[in-house]
């Protein structure tokens, strides 16, 4: 794993944290945009069948692999563990807890000596949250994915496609408005477009770089 101060944003030459600053103010805004950049993705991949997997895991990270589709377990502030396949999950941690998850996962399934996989995938992706009032409305306009909070809220992920960018999707609720937020990470190639897609496609309910 490289150091993350040597880590720079895809979209750090967009200048967001400036803009950020000069948009503090976001009453009456419909959408707000920012990104959360060097968030620690480790991909792991094994048999959630074998107790001995699991454990592993849980000895790593605390968390159980979910097994519900398209579902993540953990606190958004700390570390969460998402549903990608049967045999495939992502860890998503804080960047200052991406390097201890790796190496307690590495050290934890040699020692369990199975046949999994567990890969640093920090540096492909970044992720975009969008939030406020109209966010539901602005990602629908590129995805096919049914949104409306019966069908997908909190707790809840998948891997789609937003404005024909591949994207693994994820929900949270906001824990001050209560309404949701949702975080979307493309692989670097593709974060620029996709920003400056949901900015154009937030323009008419008002967006705030936050």
């Amino acid at each position: 794993m490289i150091d993350t101060y040597r880590l720079r944003s895809p979209l750090a030459h967009l200048g967001l944290d400036a803009r950020a600053r000069a948009e503090a103010d976001i009453s009456g805004t419909g959408v707000i945009i920012s990104e959360r950049p060097q968030a620690g993705l480790i991909n792991i991949r094994g048999d959630v069948s074998d107790a001995r997997f699991v454990t592993a895991i849980e000895k790593s990270i605390k968390l159980s692999p979910p097994t519900v589709p398209n579902t993540v377990v953990g606190k958004p502030s700390t570390t969460r563990l998402m549903w990608l396949a049967p045999d495939e999950w992502m860890v998503i941690t804080r960047p200052s807890g991406a390097e201890r998850a790796l190496k307690a996962l590495q050290k934890n399934l040699k020692i369990a000596d199975l046949h999994s996989s567990v890969t640093d995938t920090t540096e492909a992706r970044t992720c975009i949250r969008v939030s406020g009032p109209r966010a539901r409305e602005v990602i629908s306009k590129g995805c096919s994915i049914d949104l409306h909070p019966s069908a997908f809220g909190p707790g809840q992920c998948a891997q789609t496609v937003v404005s024909r960018v591949g994207v693994m999707l994820a929900q949270t609720a906001n824990s001050k408005t209560h309404q949701p937020t949702y975080e979307l990470y493309p692989l670097r190639s593709f974060a620029t477009y996709l920003w400056n897609w949901l900015e154009d496609a937030s323009a008419e309910y008002g967006v705030k770089v936050e």
